[in-house]
Order: structure tokens, then C-alpha cells, then sequence
């Protein structure tokens, strides 16, 4: 009996510490639209995932190694995109600093004035936008559906993701990403 015990509580023990942001207690954070958002048993090594700047410049995900990132892949076309760029937009002015960054990524044909324009019709002009025009990095990635959002850890290793749009200026994201990251409540 006293065997079977203490091998269950290994295997709680266990599993709690699979999921390092789970076994933070994060679990009960997953509140309002971020009940979608799946997080992973354990951080995903994306290897080299390249994309480039809006000079044309090839950039990899060590570009951000050492801040949490909010990385949204989106298009021009995309209308639930347009409902949430200017969430992200003010997630940004919430949380942007050298610990944290929110990054968006316009994946496919996405010409540089269509992207001026979609950002400036939703208010979101200043959110740092890389290109993805072959869609070799959301391939790369798995990202099936616009939006999708991944979270990803100061190593550059994917912790969860969001498939479709969601308010990221939320209480309930703010909650979340604020104790993921561990900014606390300011």
C-alpha cells in the first residue's frame, strides 16, 4: 500500500513538473478567450525558423532569445485578423519591453502598402511586423489557419498557441501572459 502511494504521488509529482507553466499554476488562468490557447507538456525547439524584417533583411527567432513573445502570424485578407491586430496593438503598449515582445508576422503576399494601410485602418501601426512571404516559416511552424498566435519562451522554444483570434488586451490574456512572463500586475 505505502508503495503504491508513493509511486502515485511520483507520478503527480511528475506531471506537474511536465508542464512548467501548468505546474506554476497557470492552469487556472486560462480564462475567457485564453481557454483556447493549448499549452504544450514541454517547450517545443523550433530550430531554425527564418523570416525577414520589411527591408528585406533575413532574421531568425534568436533575433528575441531572452524576452517572451507573442509571435501572431496574420495576413491583409484576413478579416479576424483585422478584429484582433489592434488587441495585439495594445498588448504591446501594456507589456513591450526588453523582457517581452509582441511580434507579428505577415505570412504569404502581403505587399508592403497593403500592410501600411490594414495596420493604419486598425490603429496598430506601431507593432513590429516581419515577413513571411513564401510561408516557409509558418510551414516550418505548422500554423494551418490565420490567425494563430504562439507563445514562445525566452529560449525561442514554443510553450502553446492560440489557433484563431482572441483579445489579447484582455483582463484574462493580461492575467495570463502577465504571470507567464512573470511581470506581476504592473
Amino acid at each position: 500500500m505505502i508503495r503504491m502511494m508513493r509511486l502515485a504521488v511520483l507520478y503527480i509529482a511528475l506531471g506537474a513538473g511536465a508542464n512548467p507553466a501548468l505546474a506554476q499554476g497557470l492552469e487556472d488562468l486560462l480564462q475567457g478567450d485564453m481557454r483556447v490557447l493549448e499549452l504544450h507538456d514541454r517547450p517545443v525547439n523550433l530550430g531554425r525558423v527564418r523570416f525577414t524584417d520589411t527591408d528585406g533583411n533575413a532574421m531568425g527567432l534568436d533575433a528575441f532569445a531572452g524576452q517572451y513573445v507573442v509571435l501572431n502570424f496574420w495576413a491583409t485578407w484576413c478579416a479576424p485578423c483585422r478584429a484582433e491586430m489592434p488587441t495585439l496593438a495594445a498588448l504591446q503598449a501594456a507589456m513591450a519591453g526588453p523582457d517581452f515582445a509582441v511580434v507579428t508576422v505577415a505570412t504569404g503576399r502581403n505587399p508592403s502598402p497593403l500592410i501600411n494601410r490594414f495596420l493604419r485602418e486598425v490603429g496598430a501601426e506601431d507593432l513590429p511586423v516581419v515577413l513571411d512571404p513564401g510561408q516557409d516559416m509558418a510551414r516550418a511552424m505548422d500554423v494551418t489557419g490565420l490567425p494563430t498566435t504562439v507563445l514562445l519562451d525566452p529560449r525561442g522554444r514554443e510553450i502553446g498557441r492560440l489557433v484563431g483570434d482572441a483579445d489579447w488586451a484582455g483582463e484574462e490574456a493580461l492575467a495570463f501572459l502577465r504571470a507567464w512572463s512573470g511581470q506581476g500586475e504592473g
